[in-house]
């Protein structure tokens, strides 16, 4: 299993991107969406179902960033609007076959390497 993400860069605030991460090898149900700023502890962001689509999102991000999915290309996506300069950090999509609580990184078990996001002010 493997998790590619991609589309991470230079944004000013205010502006948006979108982030892609897509599953080669087997997929699980659930695959979420996890940050790591500098300095500080990888934190929770959005997470979908392969199936039925449901979504979670962390509470302070809800309204300006959007989760869906692509089940033809195996591919997940993260849109981000309206981006803030504590935006900032790297952004790493994950999954496993152990996720019943999302929002929970110790229940992931495969990890894509990351992709950078910086929001400049």
């Amino acid at each position: 299993v493997q998790l590619q993400a991609s589309g991470g860069g230079l944004v000013q605030a205010g502006g948006s991107l979108r982030l892609s991460c897509t599953a080669s090898g087997r997929t699980w149900n659930v695959m979420g969406w996890f940050r790591q700023a500098p300095g500080k502890e990888r934190e929770f962001v959005a997470a979908i179902t392969w199936g039925a689509g449901s979504t979670w999102y962390a509470d302070s991000l809800k309204g300006r960033f959007t989760i869906s999915r692509d089940n033809n290309k195996n591919t997940m996506y993260l849109e981000m609007n309206s981006l803030k300069p504590e935006d900032t950090a790297v952004y790493y999509c994950a999954s496993g076959p152990r996720v019943a609580r999302p929002s929970l990184d110790g229940e992931y078990d495969y990890w894509g390497q990351g992709t950078l996001v910086t929001v400049s002010s």
